[in-house]
C-alpha cells in the first residue's frame, strides 16, 4: 500500500471529515470536531497534526505536542488512530516515526505517549519502535463541576 505521511497545514473539510470518521474509532467518548477546533490544532505552535494518506484519502492521524518546559523540550504523541479498514499495514508506525523525526529535529529530549493496556497490538508496536513503559503514575482531573450559578469551577475551586 502506498502511504504518504505529511503535516496537515490547513483545516480543510477533508481533515474535519477524517477526524469525524477516525476519532470514534479511538474513543467512544470522543466529541466531534468542528472546523474551528481542527483549525486551532493545525495552527497551534504547540502541536503538529500528521496525516497518513493513501489513494483512498486520509487513513490515519497523529498529534505531536512539543512542550518547552524548565527541564527541556519534551514531546508527547497523542491520539494515534488508523482507520479500521487500513490497520495492520504499518500506517501507525509511519506516523510515529515521522513524529519522532520532527521531535528530534526540534531538539526534544524525550517523547512520551500513553496507551491503554487492552490495546495490545498498539503497545507491541510502541515497544518495537523503542518506547518503554515508565515507572510512573499518571493522574488526571476530568470534568470540573459547576457552582450553583452554573459557572465552571477549576480543579482548585472544586477541592475547596
Amino acid at each position: 500500500m502506498d502511504v504518504r505521511v505529511e503535516i496537515a497545514r490547513e483545516a480543510g473539510q477533508e481533515l474535519v471529515d477524517a477526524f469525524g470518521r477516525l476519532l470514534p474509532q479511538l474513543s467512544s467518548r470522543a466529541e466531534p470536531l468542528d472546523h474551528e477546533a481542527v483549525e486551532r490544532m493545525v495552527t497551534s505552535d504547540a502541536t503538529t497534526v500528521l496525516v497518513a494518506r493513501t489513494v483512498d484519502g486520509i487513513a490515519g492521524t497523529l498529534t505531536l505536542a512539543l512542550l518547552p518546559l524548565p527541564s527541556g523540550l519534551r514531546g508527547r504523541i497523542e491520539d494515534v488512530v488508523v482507520d479500521s479498514a487500513a490497520r495492520g499495514q504499518g500506517i501507525a508506525g509511519l506516523l510515529i516515526q515521522e513524529a519522532l523525526r520532527i521531535a528530534e529535529e526540534a531538539g526534544a529530549h524525550t517523547v512520551d505517549l500513553t496507551s491503554r493496556p487492552d490495546r495490545e497490538a498498539a503497545n507491541r508496536l510502541y515497544e518495537r519502535l523503542g518506547f518503554h513503559a515508565r515507572r510512573s503514575t499518571v493522574y488526571r482531573v476530568e470534568g470540573y463541576p459547576a457552582d450553583p450559578a452554573g459557572k465552571p469551577l477549576t480543579a482548585l475551586d472544586a477541592n475547596r
